[in-house]
């Protein structure tokens, strides 16, 4: 289908909007509580702000790191969103491209990651450094790591923070007053990070081709491998049945429901041709995940049936991130070369 489909064939034509923004695009995020405008964080540290329901429009450009580039982008609970950079600021881009500056964690360093709940609570990885924010940008507390953080997280409450780093995963109560981690350990580098919804299980994706995960209620270890390359995305879906992950010429989804992954073959989704899955999605409300290849082809398959939906033609850069809307009409998509889209996906 990645060789011979037309553009025609896919939903971008006929339900989207697609621009060439010039840069690798980073990260994608959705502004919270139905705002309707989405962010793409670009390695030239700019963040650009685009609204579905004004897709004529030129995507507003927000100046968030200037000389650098941006690292990591999510959501801000405030509204618009949160970047971190290589310059060490961590900024609010608001909704109308406004730069607000939150902390400068290090400026040395790198604001390599940040995660943001819906309560207010905000998180930038620095080093080997967590630094916590409330809503208005006061510190709370830094959590220190024995290696630099390769992830983090906030579990579905947003009372515990995950980080990723060498060894292992720690894993943190926001509000403790005596700061003291649960050390999750197995030797090796770990990168993203991940905690199932209901808050019984933390995944991670290994420098080696595999994931790593513990089922907290006891701390058994669950060894997920087989992967022919990395595993640089992973997402649970909204009840936490499944895990969605990246790595392989197909979405590899893990069961998550039932006892767990141990013993049990991954369902693979949507793959076959020799082209690997670089970014996965997982809808907000249903069963089906959005997935992007490196060939720049985007599309959607439910788990249940394997069904395939394509939204985006190979050809224009590998698929670098990929963001659903809070109520799961709206999906975003970004390249490497720069190439950006959103698909307007509900009924009519």
């Amino acid at each position: 289908m990645s060789e011979t489909a037309q553009d025609s064939d896919f939903l971008l034509e006929s339900r989207g909007v697609s621009r060439d923004l010039g840069a690798w695009v980073v990260g994608i995020a959705w502004e919270r509580g139905g705002g309707g405008a989405c962010g793409f964080g670009l390695g030239d540290g700019t963040v650009r702000v685009a609204r579905p329901a004004a897709a004529g429009e030129e995507w507003a450009n927000a100046p968030a790191h200037e000389g650098g580039a941006c690292l990591s982008l999510c959501a801000d609970a405030r509204g618009g969103f949160l970047s971190g950079g290589d310059d060490g600021r961590l900024v609010r881009v608001a909704a109308d491209a406004a730069v607000e500056e939150i902390a400068r964690p290090a400026r040395t360093r790198w604001v390599e990651h940040v995660a943001a709940h819906e309560s207010g609570v905000r998180a930038a990885a620095v080093g080997k450094a967590v630094h916590l924010y409330d809503a208005n940008g006061a510190a709370l507390k830094t959590l220190a790591h024995p290696s630099a953080v390769g992830g983090v997280c906030f579990d579905a409450k947003g009372k515990r923070v995950a980080a990723s780093h060498y060894n292992g995963a720690s894993l943190w109560f926001v509000g403790a007053k005596e700061d003291k981690s649960r050390v999750l350990e197995w030797k090796g580098s770990h990168a993203a990070i991940a905690v199932s919804p209901d808050g019984t299980h933390v995944v991670t994706a290994m420098q080696e081709n595999a994931l790593h995960g513990w089922r907290l209620a006891d701390g058994q270890h669950m060894r997920m491998s087989g992967y022919p390359s990395k595993t640089r995305s992973l997402a649970f879906t909204a009840r936490g049945r499944w895990l969605a992950t990246s790595g392989a010429d197909s979405v590899v989804i893990w069961p998550f429901h039932g006892g767990g992954p141990m013993g049990k073959a991954p369902t693979e989704l949507a793959g076959g041709d020799g082209v690997f899955c670089t970014a996965v999605s997982c809808h907000p409300q249903h069963e089906v995940v959005a997935a992007g290849f490196a060939d720049g082809l985007v599309l959607l398959s439910e788990i249940a049936s394997g069904k395939v939906v394509p939204v985006a033609p190979p050809g224009r850069g590998g698929v670098s991130a990929l963001a659903w809307n809070g109520s799961g009409t709206h999906l975003a998509f970004g390249t490497e070369t720069g190439f950006a889209g959103m698909v307007d996906l509900s009924r009519r």
